[in-house]
């Protein structure tokens, strides 16, 4: 059984603990955030806090959708290795040969080093930066990965030789996306709800696309103005559209079911889950704060405080997210954030701790 009881806002041992963690963050009138733990396979606990959207104070439940940003890499990921699964691809194909149209500095540029941003490529919110740097932001038209891929079409070279350092890339895992689709002949989001949404029962989960699919139970994101205090919405921004490095909304339910699959290689073996959680072998994995990291295919591969973990963080317009995962104690914590103003890679590991011995 998934989840530990069926009833929604059960209390569970442990859930007066998490209440003391978030309660205070959160007002009754305020964006909010979802926490879920896992426990050997099974959804412990599943809280929920604050509203999903300020017009009609819909309150946020386990079941809210939320905008995952960088969390979808782990689901991009997986549809590639799908790929390779069936035969179709392999880790060491070259932009050039996936896209023969592609300039050449794509012929050493391969899907391995796409998953592992190690690429190179150049970063696709510069490039367009300075595309529409005088149009008025309200005019600025979103991109899609599609687009993505025909800016780094436009580029002579990448930023560094592929495979000698490593730099966090959304411009990689658009393309992966794009690979998706030309290896597949199927649209990014029709490939992940029919390999992967669908056969894991994840029915929240969503690659959104605007007039093509809908987001069941959506939380809105937000952010909080300096100047005092009030909250703006703050959904969307020029880059939200870009399915491959960010574009995923599901819920904490869904998420625990994503989490079964991982623990059980539901959709893969263990063998072929191990590239994934193999660290990229260069020099200079950091996170934003400077600290050393390991990477691999879509997660963050660093121990922390001793114990083994794979885990990843999101932040776009609107949302923060975080899931760690310690597979060792069969531990997972999910906190999804309709705001943008908290520490939410750094909750999720203060409700760890409350589990780790």
């Amino acid at each position: 059984m998934l989840f530990a009881d069926t009833t929604a806002f059960c209390a569970p041992p442990g859930s007066k603990r998490i209440d003391a963690i978030f309660q205070p963050l959160v007002s009754e009138n305020s964006p909010g955030l979802a926490v879920g733990i896992v426990s050997n396979g099974r959804l412990i606990i599943r809280s929920a806090y604050g509203v999903a959207d300020l017009k009609t104070k819909t309150l946020i439940t386990p079941a809210t959708d939320f905008r995952l940003a960088s969390l979808t890499k782990q689901f991009t990921a997986t549809a590639i290795m799908l790929l390779v699964h069936d035969r179709k691809l392999d880790y060491e194909d070259t932009l050039t040969k996936i896209f023969p149209e592609f300039p050449p500095y794509g012929n050493t540029i391969s899907v391995r080093h796409l998953l592992n941003h190690t690429s190179g490529l150049k970063h696709y919110e510069d490039i367009y930066d300075q595309q529409v740097s005088s149009t008025p932001r309200e005019k600025i038209p979103q991109l899609h990965d599609a687009d993505v891929l025909r800016l780094l079409e436009q580029q002579n070279t990448g930023e560094f030789v592929p495979g000698t350092r490593w730099e966090y890339s959304n411009s990689g895992y658009a393309v992966l996306a794009m690979i998706v689709e030309r290896v597949s002949g199927e649209r990014f989001e029709d490939f992940l709800a029919q390999r992967i949404f669908g056969p894991l029962g994840m029915s929240h989960s969503v690659a959104f696309v605007q007039q093509r699919n809908q987001i069941p139970n959506r939380a809105f994101g937000y952010r909080r103005q300096k100047s005092d205090e009030r909250w703006q919405f703050s959904d969307q921004s020029p880059t939200s559209a870009v399915l491959g490095d960010g574009g995923i909304y599901s819920s904490i339910e869904d998420l625990a079911r994503w989490d079964l699959a991982l623990i059980n290689h539901t959709l893969v073996d263990q063998n072929e889950m191990r590239p994934a959680f193999t660290p990229a072998k260069v020099e200079g994995v950091k996170l934003p704060d400077g600290t050393p990291a390991a990477y691999g295919f879509g997660w963050f591969l660093n121990p922390y405080k001793g114990h083994k973990r794979m885990w990843h963080y999101g932040d776009t317009s609107g949302f923060q997210t975080a899931i760690q995962r310690f597979p060792d104690e069969k531990l997972t914590v999910i906190v999804l954030a309709n705001r943008t103003d908290l520490d939410i890679p750094g909750l999720a590991l203060r409700v760890a701790e409350l589990y780790l011995k």
